[in-house]
């Protein structure tokens, strides 16, 4: 990558100077759009702002639900207040909806001043400048992120790479299950290559099967239970078999690749795995009541990211504390039962149902979570000194600690404490390519109704008493599926460039 600071130096001859205060949005906007970069850029240079304690400084801080479920949004903010109070700065919840859109919000004046999404989120408002590139030199957390993450925040614009965001933690589905649910001779009879690890969590084909076994001893007891239409879980399986989102290393929205190679296997992958659930999951009920109904004991496994593992361990506590257990006691055992690894493996056939054959490992779609600022905050230095302080050393290690999440910063994910065999699967997973990135262009945001659209329609057929659309004879019918896949990308191609931005 270019050094940003030549680069940004090289261009702040033009600026534009832009009123905060304008009452009109869309003109705002307009004008944002029009300016520069590095006239935005611009704005981090000098004192930092201060306020009085008759008129604070006051910085909207939007997060995700989780970390406010979780009281780490509170410490967050309680901390950096506690931290400059001297400069009278209050940083408070921008209370609006995790998925708000900075560019609906931002020009109208009521967007939070620091924003922490998604990448594929964020990274949408560098069209239209409603996020700020950040000087890289200002940064403690830049130097301790890894190439992935910094490449991953990289907007190239008229030749020239901006820093957008710094990432705070990487984010992929694996499969977190049950070890207290395992059959109790699963060391004889669920070990074939006596490794250790049950043959259920390491092959997909083993884990339909108990899936069959554990649902046919008991019908309100199921193995793996997922909801399809949701995207950002389900597309890893067209992934394993070779679909893509974009061409061009994720950046040529001309080029969308769901139905490339073999993806159709894993189209009908989803199919299969169907069949062993129950209706809940060709919606999002299996997402709603995922962490309680793993902790009730009803699924054994379900796919989900590290930021919830703070949720499945307080659901698995509070029903171990109503089994009989001390506080203490139903802690420790949600610690020891709560085990995550990365997706089975699936196999090389897209059969489900057959008994040998080599496999493949499953691939997962994943992105980078982190902090931006927004263009239109009346305080862009104020802001640059919360995200400092979020993304620092000691606040990621809060957040692993509160949410277990996996951290980007390479110091924080070598000692974090909360999933750490997780936050290292994670690293290995990136570098031996068994997470997809979401991309990080305009775009992205237009493939998840088509795809959701289509996963629904797939889950549904087993439960369509007659006129099932892909399965023929008992079996997948994959000229069906590869045909749904094409329009999936049909679909996705006119949504970005039929319909106006």
């Amino acid at each position: 990558m270019k050094t940003l600071r030549k680069i940004i130096s090289a261009a702040l001859g033009i600026t534009v100077a832009v009123s905060l205060t304008a009452c009109n949005g869309g003109g705002m906007r307009e004008k944002y759009a029009e300016q520069s970069l590095a006239a935005l850029y611009n704005k981090f240079e000098g004192d930092m702002e201060r306020g009085t304690p008759d008129s604070p400084i006051t910085l909207h801080v939007l997060e995700n639900d989780t970390a406010k479920s979780s009281g780490y949004l509170k410490v967050l903010l309680d901390g950096f207040n506690e931290k400059y109070k001297d400069y009278n700065i209050v940083a408070i919840d921008a209370n609006q909806d995790q998925y708000s859109n900075l560019a609906d919000d931002g020009p109208y004046g009521y967007g939070p001043d620091v924003l922490y999404q998604a990448n594929d989120m964020l990274m949408k408002y560098c069209d239209g400048k409603h996020i700020t590139p950040l000087p890289v030199e200002k940064l403690d957390a830049y130097n301790q992120l890894p190439e992935l993450v910094k490449s991953t925040y990289t907007y190239n614009y008229r030749g020239s790479d901006y820093f957008m965001g710094v990432g705070v933690n990487m984010q992929a589905g694996m499969l977190y299950y049950r070890k207290d649910l395992l059959p109790d001779d699963w060391a004889q009879s669920w070990d074939d290559d006596k490794n250790g690890v049950p043959d259920m969590v390491e092959d997909m084909r083993k884990l339909y099967k108990w899936s069959k076994i554990r649902n046919s001893n008991n019908s309100a007891e199921y193995g793996f239970m997922q909801s399809f239409d949701d995207p950002y879980f389900s597309c890893g399986y067209l992934m394993t078999y070779g679909a893509y989102v974009f061409g061009s290393d994720n950046t040529d929205t001309t080029d969308i690749g769901f139905d490339n190679a073999d993806a159709r296997l894993g189209a009908g992958i989803i199919l299969q795995l169907a069949e062993v659930m129950n209706s809940g999951c060709v919606d999002n009920s299996v997402t709603v009541a995922r962490e309680s109904e793993f902790a009730s004991g009803a699924y054994f496994a379900v796919p989900d990211t590290q930021d919830m593992y703070g949720t499945l361990s307080s659901e698995l506590i509070s029903a171990y504390r109503k089994q009989g257990m001390s506080s203490a006691e139903a802690r420790a055992a949600a610690e020891e039962n709560i085990v995550a690894v990365p997706m089975p493996a699936l196999p090389v056939s897209g059969d489900l149902t057959e008994t040998e054959g080599d496999t493949i490992d499953a691939i997962v779609m994943g992105g980078m979570n982190g902090y931006a600022i927004s263009s239109y905050t009346k305080y862009p230095k104020a802001s640059l000194a919360f995200l400092n302080y979020a993304t620092s050393y000691e606040m990621v290690l809060k957040r692993n600690e509160y949410l277990g999440i996996a951290p980007a910063r390479q110091d924080c994910n070598s000692d974090c404490t909360v999933q750490a065999d997780v936050a290292h699967s994670l690293y290995n997973m990136v570098e031996t390519d068994r997470i997809s990135i979401m991309p990080s262009v305009y775009g992205v945001e237009r493939i998840w109704t088509p795809l959701a659209t289509a996963f629904t329609d797939i889950a549904t057929d087993p439960y369509r008493a007659s006129g099932k659309k892909y399965t023929s004879g008992g079996k997948c019918n994959y000229t069906a599926l590869d045909a749904l896949l094409k329009s999936v990308n049909r679909n996705i191609y006119d949504s970005i460039y039929t319909i106006k931005k």
